[in-house]
């Protein structure tokens, strides 16, 4: 459970850092949407990667491996000395992470073969999550009414330490007994799906739609086609794509990826929301959120004696429905929303996608063969990597582009202020401390009046991400039990 509460609490601890960062650093919309897409970019390009070398090399022994190499890069991004930096960092985070995750739910595959006993373990497994996302941010709160922001990535060294004395002794290696051989060419392969894709988003948001931005977006197409084409041919494949021709298997998946999408990029603009224009502390902010994570703990854990009676056709479109309502409620507001509203609206989405994906997440595990538990649980994780990168790609792509054609600069700023406070809200709370008090209360105004007017559309957009899931749930399920 450790590394996962590490991994939840990493995601989540930087969301409630950006504004700060934002001051300290200026980054353009770009760089930080980079910042923090980085990280599970990385993560996601090496899932399968990963579990594919943890079949072979034994889950444990990739988990500790993964786990030093996180505790000693966490040190050097708390220190970072620039944007840049910080950006390096969060992908070699994304590498060592990539090593702990497949590891841990794939462990609970060979260690629990009961499948009752099963459903509750990956029930406190998705748990870990939410409490580690329910921790990050109220302890990032504290560390950040106290310290730098900096401080929020030595979260990992007390998570880490009790981790890397107590596995060797506690958890029982496993590895597939018959590993294929590791497929350079597959693993350059997935990474050059997502990373070209991901920057033709990020780019289309920065120069518009045109043939230079579309053409990353092609190569990653073309790519991934290359991806599958090779696994369909290799006779011992870095990722059996026959697994996604069970119904249970690929609508789980696909549930994973459109509900992650949508409640990582719900996060990405409510923690700026809350602290940029509603002007809540970190501290404050974080708490707004907790009730919302508590749910979803709950909600995780309550869902597994009611999903040995109900088909998963009905229990997760169900679940999701209830998420829909919090997507819509911030919806119908829109930018005038307060922190109560903003905490009821979490409450909804928390006890929808806890449940969902505590479900989904054990159709996963169940369907695959034991041997291919690693594998499995990356194409798992992978889905919510993948997730929690669109999320922030495409809504805070939406978002920023929103924020730049709303908002209006005074006169009088310079050359470089423009360009920050144009770029981001952050940038603009920045730029607003240094100039008088009738100009900066015009900037902040303006500012926060732009970004709060794509607040809506986006929100629309998480009603129909969510909407989607339960829909593939319905039809994709239909045949598991």
């Amino acid at each position: 459970m450790l590394p996962v509460l590490l991994v939840s609490i990493d995601n989540t601890v930087l969301n409630f850092a950006l504004p700060a960062i934002s001051t300290a650093t200026r980054p353009t919309g770009v760089q930080l949407l980079w910042m923090v897409d980085i990280y599970p970019l990385v993560l996601a390009g090496l899932l399968v990667a990963m579990g594919n070398l943890g079949d072979r090399i034994g889950r444990r022994r990739l988990l500790l491996i993964g786990s030093v190499g996180f505790g000693v890069v966490s040190v050097f991004a708390a220190f970072s000395p620039s944007v840049e930096g910080l950006i390096i960092a969060r992908a070699a985070l994304g590498f060592f992470g990539a090593m702990l995750m497949p590891s841990t739910l794939s462990l609970l595959r060979s260690t629990f073969v009961d499948r009752d006993q099963r459903r509750l373990a990956i029930a406190i497994w998705a748990t870990g999550f939410a409490a580690g996302s329910a921790l990050g941010p109220v302890v990032g709160g504290i560390l950040l009414e106290h310290f730098a922001w900096g401080s929020v990535f030595l979260i990992a060294v007390p998570v880490l330490l009790p981790l890397l004395v107590l596995a060797p002794i506690l958890v029982t290696e496993s590895r597939d007994p018959k590993p294929g051989r590791i497929d350079i060419v597959s693993i350059a392969l997935s990474l050059g799906t997502m990373l070209p894709i991901v920057y033709g988003i990020k780019t289309i948001a920065e120069t518009g739609v045109n043939v230079l931005t579309l053409a990353p977006v092609v190569l990653g197409l073309i790519l991934g086609l290359w991806f599958v084409r090779r696994q369909l041919r290799l006779p011992n494949p870095m990722l059996d794509m026959g697994l996604f021709r069970r119904g249970a298997f690929s609508g789980a998946v696909g549930v994973n990826l459109l509900s992650v999408t949508a409640l990582v990029g719900c996060l990405f603009f409510i923690s700026q929301h809350l602290q940029l224009v509603l002007g809540l502390s970190p501290l404050s902010a974080g708490l707004v959120l907790v009730p919302g994570l508590a749910a979803m703990i709950v909600a995780g854990l309550l869902i597994v004696p009611i999903a040995r009676r109900v088909r998963p056709s009905r229990v997760v479109p169900m679940a999701l429905l209830i998420s829909v309502a919090g997507f819509a409620s911030i919806a119908l507001r829109g930018g005038q929303i307060d922190a109560v509203s903003i905490g009821f609206a979490f409450v909804l989405l928390g006890i929808g996608i806890g449940a969902a994906e505590t479900v989904s997440n054990e159709l996963i595990v169940a369907t695959a063969p034991a041997d291919k538990a690693g594998a499995a649980s990356a194409v798992s994780e992978t889905a919510y990597e993948l997730g929690a990168v669109l999320g922030t790609a495409v809504l805070g792509t939406i978002l920023t582009v929103s924020y730049r054609a709303a908002v209006l600069l005074p006169e009088g700023l310079s050359a470089a202020e423009r360009v920050a406070a144009g770029e981001t809200l952050g940038g603009a709370v920045a730029v607003a401390e240094h100039l008088p008090a009738g100009m900066a209360e015009q900037l902040l105004d303006s500012a926060r009046h732009a970004f709060d007017s794509g607040v809506g559309l986006t929100a629309w957009i998480g009603v129909a991400l969510v909407l989607a899931a339960a829909v593939v749930a319905l039809v994709a399920l239909r045949r598991a039990r």
